[in-house]
C-alpha cells in the first residue's frame, strides 16, 4: 500500500492511497464464495450454483462492498503508519476504481491541533469566600415561606400582592383581538405579567367590580401586530384573595421532606443546603475564572468536524429544553457557533493538560463528591450505591473530578488573590456581557 500526505491547511490533511488490485480482488472472491455456499438460485442447488453465474448475479454488488471496505480498513491503516490523528470522518474522493487495477483514492479530512498548554502565570483568579450567616439564613427561611404563599378569598379592595381571578375582554379599534381575552384567570398584582398599567389598574377593586383600561401595548410587544397599539380592556373582578405565609411549624417543614424535627432542626438543614450551594458557586465560579484563562492564553485552531457535531448537541439539547415541533437541524448554526467552538477548544485544552501533567481521577475525591451530592437526598447512603453500581454515571463524576484537578493544576502557577464577601455576592450568578 501507498500513501502520501499534503498539508493543505493547518489542520486539513490531503492524503493519496494506492492499494494494490490483489487486495481488492481477495475480498471481492472471499465474498462471492460465501454468496455461493447460500444463494438460492432456481434450477440449481443450494451450494452448486457455477461460479460464473455467482459472478454474473452477484459480481457488481460484491465489488463495491469489497472496495468500501478495503477502503474504510485502508484508511485507518495509513494514518496510524503516518501517526495522524483524524478529528473527523475522512471525506473519500475515488480515483481508480477499475476491476484488475490498483485501488487509488484521497481521503480529505482534519487532525487535531498539536499543541502544549502554557501561561498558567499569565492567569489571573479572584477567590472568593464567605459564611452564611445568620441574616441570610432568616432571608432564605423568608424565600422558601414566600415560595408556599396561599391565598385566601378576602373582602376588601385589591391591594398590590393580592392574587385576583379575573375574566377580560381586550379590544384595538373596538375589535376583540386574538389572544386578549379570557376567563377566570388568576393573577398576583404586582408580578408584571400583564402589559404595563394592567395590574396598576385593578389595585383597589373589589369582587364584582367591572373595570375598564386603556392602556397602550410596548412598542417591543412580541406580537408586532399590537406592539404601540392602543387597546381597551374590560376586566371583571370575580375574586380578591390576600396572601397568607405559612407558619414555621411542622407542617411545613415535613413539605421538605426533613427529617430534623422543630425550627432548630429544619434551620440546620437548610443552612447546610445553602453551605452546599455556596461551595459549588465559589468553585464554579474560580473554574469559570481559570477557563477563561486558558482559553486566553492558548489560541487554537479548531477542527471544523468536531465544531459541526458540537452544533448539531447544542441544537439537539435546545430542542430538548424548549420543546415544541421544531426539529433541531431547523435551528440556524450561527446561533450555537461561539458556545460550541467555546467548549470544543475547552475541551482540547483540558485534555491536553490531562495528558501534560498526567492526571488521573482522585478516587478519594470522587467519592467525596459523590457523598456531597447524595447528603441532599433523604437516603443519601442508596444514591452512593446507586452511583457505583452504574459505571456511566460514575465516569461522568470521574471526568468532573478530573476536571477540578486540572483548574487546581493551574492554580498552582496562577495569580490567585482571596476576597471575602457576603453570601449573597459570593452565590450571585455571574452576569453575561452586554453585546455591544
Amino acid at each position: 500500500m501507498q500513501v502520501s500526505v499534503e498539508n493543505t491547511s493547518a489542520l486539513e490533511r490531503r492524503m493519496s492511497i494506492t492499494v494494490p488490485a490483489e487486495r481488492i480482488e481477495t475480498q471481492v472472491n472471499k465474498r462471492l464464495q460465501q454468496t455461493a455456499q447460500k444463494a438460492k438460485i432456481a434450477g440449481f442447488r443450494p451450494g452448486k450454483v457455477p461460479m460464473s453465474e455467482i459472478k454474473r448475479r452477484f459480481g457488481a454488488d460484491a465489488r463495491q462492498e469489497a472496495v468500501g471496505d478495503v477502503i474504510q480498513s485502508s484508511f485507518y491503516e495509513a494514518v496510524v503508519e503516518q501517526k495522524l490523528n483524524p478529528a473527523g470522518a475522512p471525506s473519500i474522493e475515488p480515483k481508480s476504481l477499475e476491476a484488475g487495477k490498483d485501488l487509488e483514492y484521497v481521503a480529505i479530512f482534519e487532525v487535531f491541533p498539536e499543541f502544549t498548554v502554557a501561561g498558567f502565570e499569565g492567569i489571573t483568579v479572584e477567590r472568593l469566600s464567605a459564611d452564611v450567616a445568620d441574616a441570610d439564613l432568616d432571608k432564605m427561611l423568608d424565600v422558601l415561606r414566600k415560595q408556599n404563599t396561599r391565598f385566601e378569598v378576602a373582602d376588601r379592595a385589591a391591594q398590590n400582592d393580592d392574587q385576583l381571578n379575573i375574566d377580560f375582554v381586550g379590544k384595538v379599534d373596538g375589535e376583540v383581538f386574538a389572544g386578549g381575552s379570557a376567563k377566570g384567570t388568576q393573577l398576583v398584582l404586582g408580578s408584571g405579567r400583564m402589559i404595563p398599567g394592567f395590574e396598576d389598574g385593578l389595585v383597589g377593586a373589589k369582587a364584582g367590580e367591572e373595570r375598564v383600561l386603556n392602556l397602550t401595548f410596548p412598542a417591543d410587544y412580541q406580537n408586532l401586530d399590537l406592539a404601540g397599539k392602543t387597546a381597551e380592556f374590560t376586566v371583571t373582578v370575580n375574586t380578591v384573595s390576600e396572601p397568607k405565609l405559612p407558619e414555621l411549624n411542622e407542617e411545613f417543614f415535613a413539605q421538605f421532606g426533613i427529617k430534623e424535627t422543630g425550627l432548630e432542626g429544619f434551620r440546620a438543614e437548610v443552612r447546610k443546603n445553602m453551605e452546599r450551594e455556596l461551595r459549588q458557586a465559589i468553585k464554579s465560579k474560580v473554574k469559570n475564572q481559570v477557563m477563561d484563562g486558558l482559553l486566553a492564553t492558548n489560541p487554537i485552531e479548531v477542527p471544523k468536524a468536531l465544531l459541526s457535531n458540537e452544533v448539531d448537541r447544542l441544537r439537539v439539547q435546545a430542542v430538548q429544553q424548549f420543546g415544541g415541533n421544531i426539529k433541531p437541524d431547523q435551528l440556524p448554526a450561527e446561533l450555537f457557533e461561539e458556545q460550541a467552538k467555546r467548549r470544543v477548544v475547552l475541551g482540547l485544552i483540558v485534555a491536553e493538560v490531562v495528558k501534560q501533567f498526567d492526571l488521573k481521577p482522585d478516587e478519594a475525591r470522587v467519592r467525596e463528591m459523590i457523598q456531597e451530592m447524595a447528603s441532599a437526598y433523604q437516603e443519601p447512603e442508596q444514591v452512593v450505591s446507586w452511583y457505583y453500581k452504574n459505571e456511566q454515571q460514575l465516569n461522568e463524576v470521574r471526568s468532573v473530578v478530573l476536571e477540578e484537578q486540572v483548574v487546581d493544576t493551574v492554580l498552582q502557577k496562577a495569580s490567585v488573590t482571596d476576597k471575602s464577601v457576603s453570601y449573597e455576592e459570593a452565590v450571585k450568578p455571574v452576569e453575561a456581557p452586554q453585546a455591544d
